[in-house]
């Protein structure tokens, strides 16, 4: 009887052993292994092996939990039938099941799944030395189920993971919530296009490049930009545009004769499709502040500049000149009444007999 206990918990075990493990392997993330892995501890790079080719030390741990659970049977069914005759062996079956069942696969593949850092970095070592030792068996197995697992690998994680991670990490307090908005705005930038971000053409302020300093003193100061764009006969002729702050010098020292495109300088075009990311790229590596947006046949549709990149991610920049109104906002209005004009208009023009 005592022989029979003994085998029992023996399979118990190591039946244990194995469905822990291989839940907590399943269950760690990947992320989580490789910067622990940073560290260069033994069982986490051990641990980081594993899980770059999860496929074979998982038939490893399903060929010891089968040869515990078969071979395991076989040797119990024979000290059972000796010690307890086949009256009881069919009782003892369904307790053994039982017992399987509870303390062999749903308490050490919760306590795996609880525990999976702790439970992993302990079996990492482990269990890549009997994975070299099964090398053969788990080679079969390998090649056997390949045919079924063959496709393309799954990335480790995506956008909308980290965008639910931070949600997650903000309201359990891992991080700030300006932190977490932030994240969230990093990504706003790949579907923002240079036609979302744009202040549109019907308020640009601009000037003629062939008026004077003297002409334009006006709208030179009473402009809120730093960087004032300059036309040719129409909007859609950009020549470049001219920094306020050397178009007002040049006033000051009573250049006013001059003309406003001996004082450009060269602007570049984007299309209106531009993603906002790549907007941003161009900026820096150009070390430029204000680009010119076109559509589709080349005509100029608005200006974007640096800031109104920047506060994709970081919301409204208002600085000492700003007004309160902002002009993007003033000229979505304005297209709405435009809009409506010509809806309502067309509507009770015919109406007139």
């Amino acid at each position: 009887m005592i022989t029979l206990a003994i085998i029992v918990l023996i399979i118990l075990t190591g039946s244990a052993f194995c469905s822990g493990i291989e839940t907590a392997l399943l269950s760690i993330s990947t992320i989580r292994v490789r910067q622990l892995a940073q560290n260069k501890i033994p069982s986490a790079v051990a641990l980081l092996s594993i899980k770059e080719k999860i496929s074979r030390p998982i038939a490893t741990i399903v060929i010891l939990n089968n040869i515990f659970n078969i071979v395991g049977s076989i040797v119990i069914g024979s000290v059972a039938t000796n010690v307890l005759g086949d009256a009881w062996l069919g009782v003892f079956s369904a307790l053994l099941t039982f017992l399987i069942i509870i303390f062999g696969e749903i308490v050490p593949k919760t306590v795996g799944e609880r525990y999976a850092e702790q439970i992993s970095l302990l079996a990492a070592i482990p269990v890549r030395g009997l994975t070299f030792l099964l090398k053969p068996i788990v080679w079969i197995v390998e090649k056997a189920t390949q045919p079924f697992t063959k496709g393309k690998r799954r990335p480790t994680t995506n956008e909308a993971e980290i965008k639910l991670l931070a949600n997650i990490g903000y309201q359990e307090g891992i991080i700030e919530d300006d932190e977490a908005e932030m994240i969230q705005r990093v990504f706003r930038l790949n579907d923002l296009t240079a036609a979302d971000l744009m202040t549109p053409r019907t308020i640009i302020t601009h000037l003629s490049g062939d008026l004077t300093l003297g002409e334009c003193k006006k709208e030179i100061i009473a402009s809120q930009h730093t960087r004032i764009i300059v036309v040719g006969e129409s909007i859609d002729q950009v020549l470049g545009f001219a920094l306020k702050q050397k178009l007002l010098a040049a006033m000051v020292e009573g250049n006013n004769d001059q003309k406003i495109a001996n004082l450009a300088r060269k602007v570049r075009f984007v299309p209106e499709t531009i993603r906002a990311d790549k907007l941003l790229k161009n900026f820096l590596e150009a070390r430029e502040h204000l680009v010119v947006v076109v559509d589709e046949y080349g005509n100029v549709a608005g200006v974007v500049t640096l800031e109104d990149v920047l506060e994709v991610l970081t919301g409204e920049i208002v600085d000492e000149t700003d007004r309160i109104i902002d002009l993007q906002e003033i000229a979505r209005k304005k297209r709405e009444r435009m809009l409506q004009f010509r809806i309502f208009g067309n509507k009770s023009a015919k109406k007139k007999p």
